[in-house]
């Protein structure tokens, strides 16, 4: 008999009408009767109750810990998750919980469970196949795809297929034959599973239009930011002409301070060396995100950021995966 833990965090699954919208509520009965199976044990423990918004990097923690020290005792896990921020939220998992042993498992809806029409059903039945499935990871099950948890990217608002997999395939999918997965895509590991609750949260995102201004940049650091990620244009591009961030980006990494460069487009990896404005990105001393999404990316700088302020180990960390954030297989670094 399988055992399966199933913890839940709020979000759109659990909510209720209310005058004032949405409001999240403990649904751990109906979720345990939507999951009933006489072959599988489960246990449902909730966490907290709260709209994903509201999930932040204090709940990191708790979730983290508590998957963690579940992990000895499941042989799968699901968490429950408003769809907001579950993509932020799967892909630190992903670096707090590394190497584990057996499926963690990210779901929620579009609609509420008790809503006619709800995609909660299918959502939980499929992370349910997966949490059973044996094998190893952090994924997030959604409109019957299987994907991994640090690839993901909420892409629609109110559709039920909300979520895609940015520049890896879809790992696994529900149809008329059940689950199928590519076991293919998963690396398998001696090492044990590992909890890492030091982060830095002082990590800043800044989306570049033509119109920012470099100084945004000093700004930042005199209020304290430790590592910046901007999400630059194309495969990289950042303005030098009249706006030079390069100046900035520089000054920053010469006061020990991370940059790490992103893409604004979804698909397809940075890639510094295309265009003049991204050589000269290069040479600043920024990192390259490479194919990584912005969530896995903001994630693990802080990540990175809680182990060492080390700027070369920071960079190595970056070009070093742990959970299938980065395909180094793509690049030659």
């Amino acid at each position: 008999m399988k055992h399966i833990l199933i913890l839940t965090t709020g979000g759109t699954i659990s909510s209720i009408t209310s005058k004032e919208g949405l409001i999240p509520q403990n649904a751990d009965t109906l979720l345990k009767e939507t999951l009933h199976d006489s072959s599988t044990e489960l246990t449902v423990k909730s966490i907290f109750v709260l709209d994903s918004s509201n999930i932040q990097p204090e709940e990191w923690k708790i979730i983290a810990k508590q998957i963690f020290d579940a992990l000895p005792l499941y042989d799968g896990i699901i968490l429950t998750h408003g769809t907001d921020t579950m993509a932020y939220t799967a892909s630190m998992i992903s670096f707090m919980v590394q190497h584990p042993n057996i499926p963690i498992v990210f779901t929620g809806s579009q609609l509420p469970i008790e809503h006619p029409l709800t995609d909660a059903i299918d959502n939980l039945r499929c992370a349910f196949a997966m949490a059973k499935s044996d094998i190893p990871g952090v994924f997030i099950a959604f409109n019957r795809k299987i994907m991994f948890g640090c690839r993901c990217v909420k892409a629609r608002t109110s559709s039920f297929d909300a979520f895609e997999s940015i520049n890896f395939k879809t790992l696994g999918r529900i149809s008329a034959t059940g689950l199928s997965i590519k076991r293919e895509m998963i690396h398998t590991t001696s090492l044990k599973p590992k909890l890492v609750l030091d982060i830095n949260t002082e990590v800043f995102l800044l989306k570049l239009t033509p119109t920012t201004s470099p100084k945004v940049i000093p700004l930042l650091i005199e209020n304290g930011i430790q590592g910046l990620v901007i999400e630059a244009y194309g495969a990289g591009g950042i303005s030098f002409i009249r706006r030079d961030f390069i100046k900035e980006i520089q000054a920053a990494i010469q006061k020990g301070i991370p940059v790490v460069v992103c893409s604004q487009c979804l698909y397809e990896r940075a890639n510094f060396n295309i265009y003049e404005v991204g050589t000269k990105v290069l040479a600043s001393g920024a990192i390259e995100a490479l194919d990584m999404t912005t969530e896995a990316t903001v994630t693990k700088l802080m990540y990175a950021l809680g182990q060492t302020s080390d700027l070369k180990k920071i960079k190595e960390i970056f070009l070093t995966p742990i959970s299938y954030e980065i395909n180094p297989e793509n690049y030659n670094n």
